[in-house]
């Protein structure tokens, strides 16, 4: 989480912060899922960051950043080390939902215009997947539960500020 929450404030990419880390693009998503990096891949990260590199490093299994019932994030004994609140983490966490809502309404338009193009909808059983599919989509945006735009970095960074109602 405190990876994903330092690389929005950056503006950045995966792929960016990637490129400057010297890292993969998977290893970067394998870590902003709650992966254990290994010690090289934290001090690459450290690095880019400025930040110790315990940021990254947790031995309990659990990310070291996490919060308190209440909306202060959790003091380590370094100065300076970056935090991640519960509120912040629940607001990644729904914008993160957008997004994947977003794109999962994305591929439905896809496949619809592949099938009108190819003219697969007299087959018989389509009707019955399309129906499937939008009882799908129903539910997955309101789970989501957002409005539409543009899902890049910039946008992502602005819904969890917006959430939050402060600068992430």
């Amino acid at each position: 989480m405190i990876l994903r929450k330092l690389r929005l404030q950056k503006g950045w990419s995966q792929e960016q912060l990637a490129e400057i880390s010297g890292l993969s693009v998977r290893t970067i998503q394998r870590i902003e899922r709650g992966a254990q990096p290994s010690l090289d891949s934290a001090n690459a990260l450290a690095a880019v960051f400025q930040v110790e590199v315990n940021t990254f490093i947790t031995t309990t299994g659990e990310t070291q950043m996490t919060s308190t019932e209440s909306d202060k994030p959790v003091k380590d004994s370094t100065p300076n080390q970056p935090t991640v609140s519960k509120a912040e983490k629940e607001a990644i966490n729904y914008v993160k939902g957008i997004k994947e809502f977003y794109g999962h309404l994305f591929m439905f338009v896809v496949f619809m215009v592949a099938f009108l193009v190819t003219g697969k909808f007299a087959h018989p059983q389509l009707g019955w997947l399309i129906l499937g599919w939008v009882a799908g989509l129903i539910i997955h945006g309101l789970v989501a539960f957002e409005v539409f735009g543009s899902f890049g970095t910039q946008w992502e960074k602005k819904q969890i500020e917006k959430k939050l109602g402060r600068k992430l």
